[in-house]
């Protein structure tokens, strides 16, 4: 019997995004729960974000994720519950969840996934785990079962997953621990060093956005409200292309060296393949302004940025989960016994 209340999410560190079959419709939200008192849920999402913003005492806001991976379940499940909500009015009795998960986990990371599923509405879900390099993959259409050698870089918030695909699966994969939360990080970090000038981290991300600009220098400027950390009161500041430039390059490049020592670990067939074809980039932070021709130019081969970027993962599952040819591509975590 078809069951239409099924579920493709993607939890990244910094977003989650839920794939709606019922609705046919993806809703896109902050990956954070915002709790009062240590036990009192006031708000997941957005929501969750815009009270961090505010900066409350008695309010702890904060990602059930970390580093690409779960850190917090029971957050989880709330926050998944309170999400799901927001899709459609009802979960169904029996829903089916695809999550979308990186390559090199252990069986009990793997269970984590099928623990957030169980409780509440959803204790009597299916859950399915999806490499994310598989659902990229779908997403960008690259022919799994026949490709030679493609390779994937997904540059998220928290993480950056590198990964090959030959002889009909992933072949290699790496996750490293920089992505665009780095660079918003270090342009705090900059901007505070050298002007001693204290910004938000949704400011230092409307900069990165803004202002970063790896192709080429330019006069570009931004006036900004932040604090003074001389006198410790709001005022208002202009900050340089050039400023939010410095502060990104060394991040932007520590990725690039990682795709590079990556490819020579590659088979020397596969490589040429890759080096031929071109390297798909795709993940949040690829709206980094020409982040596809810097790679490109450091890496010496085409790169073919996607423009799914963060729902890329997402648009995979919902490959699979409308295709019955593809529910292969799914696999059942094992149960703790």
């Amino acid at each position: 019997m078809f069951n239409n209340h099924v579920y493709g999410i993607d939890l990244g560190s910094n977003m989650i995004k839920i794939y709606s079959q019922n609705s046919n419709e993806i809703l896109k939200e902050k990956n954070m729960i915002a709790i009062r008192n240590k036990d009192t849920v006031l708000a997941v999402g957005d929501e969750a974000y815009e009270i961090y913003e505010k900066n409350p005492t008695n309010v702890k806001v904060s990602s059930p994720m970390l580093n690409g991976m779960i850190a917090n379940i029971s957050h989880l499940e709330i926050m998944l519950q309170l999400l799901l909500d927001k899709t459609e009015r009802s979960v169904g009795r029996h829903p089916v969840i695809y999550f979308a998960v990186p390559v090199d986990m252990t069986e009990i990371e793997k269970r984590a996934y099928y623990s957030i599923a169980q409780t509440g509405r959803l204790r009597k879900s299916k859950v399915l785990l999806v490499e994310r390099p598989i659902a990229d993959a779908l997403a960008l259409g690259i022919p799994i079962m026949r490709t030679k050698g493609s390779m994937i870089v997904n540059i998220g918030a928290a993480t950056t997953e590198i990964s090959v695909i030959a002889d009909s699966r992933v072949i290699i994969s790496k996750v490293i621990p920089v992505g665009g939360d780095r660079l918003t990080q270090d342009i705090q970090n900059t901007i505070r060093r050298k002007l001693n000038f204290s910004i938000s981290e949704r400011t230092a991300g409307r900069l990165k956005l803004s202002l970063a600009n790896l192709e080429k220098d330019t006069k570009d400027a931004r006036k900004i409200i932040g604090i003074d950390c001389v006198s410790g009161l709001p005022r208002e500041r202009v900050i340089t292309s050039a400023a939010v430039n410095e502060a990104i390059v060394p991040a932007v490049r520590e990725i690039i060296t990682e795709i590079r020592a990556f490819l020579e670990r590659i088979p020397p067939q596969i490589h040429r393949v890759i080096l031929s074809e071109g390297i798909y980039l795709t993940g949040g932070s690829t709206h980094l302004p020409y982040i596809d021709r810097i790679v490109s130019r450091q890496i010496g081969c085409p790169i073919l940025l996607s423009h799914y970027y963060e729902l890329c993962t997402v648009y995979g599952l919902k490959e699979i989960i409308t295709h019955d040819a593809l529910h292969h591509w799914a696999f059942t975590p094992k149960k703790q016994k």
